[in-house]
């Protein structure tokens, strides 16, 4: 969700920066404006619901969940409006609270934060351009949605597309990758000074980078473009606008309501959606059988299905989440819109050999920040320093 590489900066990107999206979802590969392309077509036959792939028709798989890449207006439009009008309908109701007693927000809170989650959904959907139809359409919702949900939709676009191009890449881990979804190998963290080591276990922490970290990054973090090449013009400026419409936004809200129900309003919803969201995308890249690989025998079919996990999820929470927990699928192919992942995930049984985990097991996969060349899999700190 994030590009840090070191808890000083929480996002800062190392290395080379991957280009703007911009994403073309095609069914052979995303490229990226650096001309960087991400081919896909190389990844093994997958089976479908009726049986084997043609072996002739490398990435069968592919090429058939790209029917299910058309957004439907109508669908996007609900889910718009049941999402801005649930936060704004919950927001309005801690706000009556707040003029009763300052603690009162803090029992809905976490209602609103599910909210602005699928919130921030529908904006991860618009930087893929697969919300709607019109390029137009998704740059003016997910700026829109950038307004509440405070992650600057240009800027985080592009440094998403990163990922999308990298993910599970040892090779390629210092072009964007995150703290979240990337990782040292046990032979680099061996190699490293006591220090650093000790460094790296605690940025890593649960409590740190998935409790501390997130509010930091969203408050403050994203208020700055520190962590953008010079060359970033159009998403150094979106910065800079959408941090003015937020303010104009507080401004006027805080006008009607008073500043001090601001605070006792959005903070918490503010913190509790940014925990809950690191911790839906960094759980999703981490696991024993999460499986990262040198970047010659990366493919996009391995490292969508092997690489990523499908998060099962309540389904009141796979509601408030958007389907996110289907991220194989994502993966896989991006310009899926989010209301129809689950509808690809049942339809296709090779979707399904995907790593799952559970809403317990997810929090033991935090932990998973190594990858062991040796054994062919993730293990925590403490396996590596016994």
């Amino acid at each position: 969700m994030y590009t840090p590489r070191s808890v000083r900066a929480a996002r800062a990107l190392s290395g080379a920066h991957l280009e703007d999206p911009g994403p073309t979802h095609s069914i052979q590969h995303n490229r990226l404006d650096s001309g960087v392309a991400v081919t896909l077509t190389d990844a093994p036959p997958f089976l479908d619901e009726t049986g084997p792939a043609d072996p002739a028709t490398d990435g069968d798989l592919r090429r058939r969940l790209a029917a299910y890449q058309a957004p439907h207006r109508g669908r996007s439009l609900r889910q718009m409006a049941t999402s801005f009008g649930g936060f704004v309908i919950t927001c309005a109701i801690m706000y009556l609270f707040a003029d009763l007693a300052w603690w009162l927000p803090l029992f809905l809170a976490p209602l609103a934060a599910g909210f602005l989650v699928r919130i921030f959904i529908i904006q991860h959907d618009c930087g893929h351009r697969a919300y709607f139809q019109s390029r137009r359409a998704n740059d003016i919702v997910g700026f829109l949605c950038s307004l509440v949900t405070l992650a600057p939709y240009l800027s985080w676009r592009r440094q998403h597309a990163g990922h999308h191009g990298i993910w599970n890449d040892l090779d390629r881990r210092n072009t964007g990758a995150d703290i979240y979804s990337s990782c040292l190998t046990v032979a680099e963290y061996v190699a490293l000074s006591p220090w650093k080591r000790r460094w790296y276990r605690v940025s890593r922490h649960p409590i740190v980078a998935n409790l501390l970290l997130p509010p930091v990054v969203f408050l403050l973090l994203y208020r700055l473009p520190f962590d953008m090449p010079l060359s970033w013009r159009r998403e150094r400026r979106m910065v800079q606008l959408t941090n003015f419409s937020i303010a104009g936004l507080v401004l006027g809200v805080g006008l009607l309501a008073g500043y001090g129900s601001v605070v006792a309003v959005q903070l918490p919803v503010m913190v509790l959606a940014s925990i809950f969201g690191v911790w839906l995308f960094s759980v999703q890249h981490r696991g024993p059988d999460t499986l990262w690989l040198r970047h010659e025998e990366w493919n996009g079919g391995k490292a969508s299905l092997q690489g990523s996990n499908y998060l099962r999820l309540p389904k009141i929470l796979q509601w408030f989440t958007g389907n996110i927990g289907f991220h194989h699928v994502h993966h896989l192919s991006p310009g899926v819109p989010n209301y129809r992942l689950q509808e690809c995930h049942e339809r296709f049984p090779a979707l399904r050999r995907a790593p799952t985990i559970s809403i317990w097991q997810s929090l033991r996969t935090l932990r998973y920040v190594l990858w062991d060349e040796r054994r062919g899999r993730m293990v925590t700190c403490a396996a590596a320093d016994g």
